[in-house]
């Protein structure tokens, strides 16, 4: 079969769901008011509540959410045929996703920009609140020292990246200069932001960077952690209009370039897929299709991560609530986009089947390098740019969607950590919230040895707390609808569908740790399952008394009524 239908069905799936049931959304479900006085204005710091125009605010919501994970899940979900994975990508994106990372965002919007885990304790209850944290608290450590082993690893086996990846916190910082206290055209700083950019690349290519062993005394696999996590921290110390939105920014427009040059590569060499629609003859120890391929691919169809970034950091900047729709809805559908090239890229950038049998020889294989070394195939084969050229401008886009998640997902930690503080009445300043956020990463990422390995220690468990903190979120959602009288049902469904095919994954996973022996991840994973069964028990309580109770003014904000009323 020829790889342009799928790109096309699914680049109009994705065009339809914005145009159409976003505005839904937007319009009958959220009912977003221009007039809303939102945090970003409310409670205007200069530091995390910023006002921000809404491309500049797409940008870094799009680039955090994405990091790797669409990347990594669709291309190991390929191994059960590229079918299930096109269909989940493609209508989770839209009916999911979209509404999941919308909704997140008008929730902390519309209650002064508090995280989905405080929102947990006002529409849930504190119990559930306190539970919830926890799964923030495991799901944020596991992809900041994740990602920080994902980069480094790239780092290394692609030299090449490595004064595109690093230059582009020189340009980022210029760009926010340049917006903010040079208030230069946002068009003129895009154009030359994004030409700078893949200048560093052209260098990078030209110039490849491998670390001398040992460098400092350490080897370069230590030495690239320690310094991602130093970089990590002070990105998350610093006003977000210094580093983070201008970073995100530019990555996200080159990113955009990136996959566009991916998709246009596909349209003028129509490739051919050689990969199987229904793989039945996965390779030994691959799990059942379902219930796993609905946590294999998280970021990509529906992710609690973003959640969490919706409420933890783009809610603080939002300019009007009617920019929700675009920077929310349509962040979800540029990584699905995202996801979609995954696709392509992994079943249809090899030349035979048995090429592409011996990468997908077993389950979990595949990942980032199949995206790096299909989609390098797939652009020398469309537009004839040098195998090594090609490989070079998507292992960059892979380590700056991997960095970006990184140093949001440690502020966000870092607003956990706080908040985690402010449940035991003891007050964490920003500094000690930021070390210790850093620490943790630090203490997991290298738990195992030097080499980074103990950060990919817990990450079994990433898909399944990650659904389900999904499903959660979604139940503050249905919660607020239904106290404001709204139509529940966008929420509802998704909600549980995507709960009983996490809590159906975590179940199986905990019988193999416990056939495993695996302690550890099986002590991890109880605590999750209780959590958030808990949790959900807790949400069906407060959905129960939301019905019953008078409803809400639907126009007025929840959180000043609260507190007028105290």
């Amino acid at each position: 079969m020829n790889a342009l239908p799928l790109l096309l069905i699914g680049l109009a799936t994705f065009a339809g769901g914005y145009l159409l049931y976003s505005k839904f959304l937007g319009d009958r479900v959220y009912k977003l008011d221009p007039a809303f006085r939102t945090p970003a204005h409310e409670q205007r710091d200069g530091v995390d509540y910023v006002p921000t125009n809404k491309f500049v605010l797409w940008g870094h919501h799009f680039t955090s959410v994405a990091g790797a994970a669409p990347i990594v899940g669709p291309a190991v979900a390929v191994i059960w045929g590229w079918l299930p994975a096109f269909l989940w990508v493609t209508l989770g994106t839209v009916f999911f996703a979209g509404m999941h990372d919308l909704g997140a965002l008008w929730a902390s919007a519309r209650n002064k920009g508090r995280s989905m885990g405080t929102l947990s304790g006002r529409y849930i209850g504190d119990r559930g609140a306190k539970l919830f944290l926890v799964v923030i608290f495991l799901l944020l450590l596991m992809v900041v020292a994740a990602f920080a082993v994902v980069i480094k690893n790239l780092l290394i086996s692609t030299p090449s990246a490595v004064i595109p990846a690093w230059g582009a916190v020189a340009v980022a910082l210029l760009v926010g200069q340049a917006v903010y206290r040079y208030r230069v055209s946002l068009g003129v700083v895009t154009v030359v932001g994004v030409a700078a950019l893949y200048g560093l690349i052209l260098l990078g290519d030209a110039f490849p960077v491998e670390l001398p062993d040992p460098i400092l005394g350490m080897s370069p696999a230590t030495f690239w952690i320690l310094a991602l996590f130093v970089y990590a921290g002070i990105a998350s110390l610093l006003p977000v209009w210094v580093l983070l939105q201008p970073r995100d920014y530019i990555n996200g427009v080159q990113l955009f370039v990136g996959l566009g040059i991916l998709f246009v590569s596909v349209l003028v060499s129509a490739p051919t897929i050689v990969a199987p629609a229904i793989n039945d003859a996965v390779p030994a120890g691959t799990p059942d299709l379902l219930p796993l391929l609905f946590v294999t691919i998280a970021c990509g169809a529906i992710s609690g991560f973003h959640g969490m970034v919706s409420s933890g950091t783009t809610s603080k900047q939002l300019d009007k609530e009617t920019d929700a729709r675009f920077v929310g809805y349509f962040g979800a559908v540029g990584e699905g986009m995202l996801a979609l090239g995954a696709i392509i890229a992994a079943v249809a950038g090899f030349r035979t089947v048995a090429e592409w049998e011996s990468v997908y020889s077993g389950f979990g294989e595949g990942g980032v390098a199949a995206f790096v070394a299909g989609g390098g195939e797939l652009v020398h084969g469309g537009l004839g740019l040098p195998v090594s050229l090609s490989s070079t401008v998507l292992a960059t886009m892979a380590i700056l969607f991997a960095a970006t998640t990184m140093d949001t997902g440690v502020r966000l930690l870092r607003f956990v950590v706080q908040e985690a503080g402010e449940a035991a009445k003891v007050r964490i300043n920003t500094g000690i919230g930021t070390l210790i956020a850093v620490g943790a990463g630090m203490a997991l990422t290298f738990s195992q040895g030097a080499d980074g390995a103990g950060g990919l220690r817990i990450w079994p468990l990433f898909g399944t707390s990650n659904q389900l903190l999904a499903s959660l979120t979604l139940s503050i959602i249905a919660v607020i609808l239904i106290r404001k009288r709204r139509n529940p049902t966008p929420a509802l469904v998704p909600l549980v569908f995507v709960f009983v095919m996490a809590f159906w994954a975590a179940l199986a996973q905990l019988g193999d740790l416990y056939e495993t022996r695996d302690w550890l991840l099986l002590g991890i994973d109880v605590v999750i399952i209780v959590a958030a069964l808990w949790v959900a028990i807790e949400a069906v309580g407060a959905m129960r008394r939301a019905y019953r109770e008078p409803p809400e003014d639907p126009d007025a904000d929840v959180t000043e009524k609260a507190e007028l009323k105290g």
